[in-house]
């Protein structure tokens, strides 16, 4: 027997604000027969396939520290500077850069509560990087 993922739940002080500002970010939705509405503590969104849903909790305290836990996005198109500078257009603020000279690395950013998140290559880069 094992378990599976079901869902991420990630803390936060605003669900609402925050499930809109990931469902941009991602191109998920609401699902279809729970729609989220501003003052709902408890927000789902998912990927429009019904794909791995994201849950926002309201929680009372604030962001102490550091993500123990964290997502990894790879653009679906494009390059990763391209979807860093979408996203830092969204309010996503930098905090880290982790690109190397040769194209392979990251950059770790924060949502606008302050989660911390990493940008990856797209697959497409890294298969034009592995091309002799």
């Amino acid at each position: 027997m094992t378990a599976f993922i079901s869902h991420t739940t990630i803390d936060c002080r605003n669900a609402y604000e925050l499930s809109q500002w990931w469902k941009q970010v991602l191109e998920y939705v609401d699902q279809p027969d729970d729609p989220n509405e501003p003052g709902h503590e408890e927000c789902w969104i998912q990927r429009p396939d019904g794909g791995h849903p994201l849950l926002f909790i309201e929680v009372p305290e604030e962001k102490q520290v550091k993500n123990r836990l964290h997502l990894d996005l790879r653009p679906s198109a494009g390059t990763r500077d391209e979807e860093l500078d979408r996203l830092l257009g969204l309010g996503a603020r930098q905090l880290d850069d982790q690109r190397n000279d040769n194209g392979t690395g990251w950059v770790v950013l924060a949502d606008p509560e302050g989660n911390e998140f990493c940008i990856l290559r797209s697959q497409q880069e890294i298969d034009a990087s592995s091309v002799s």
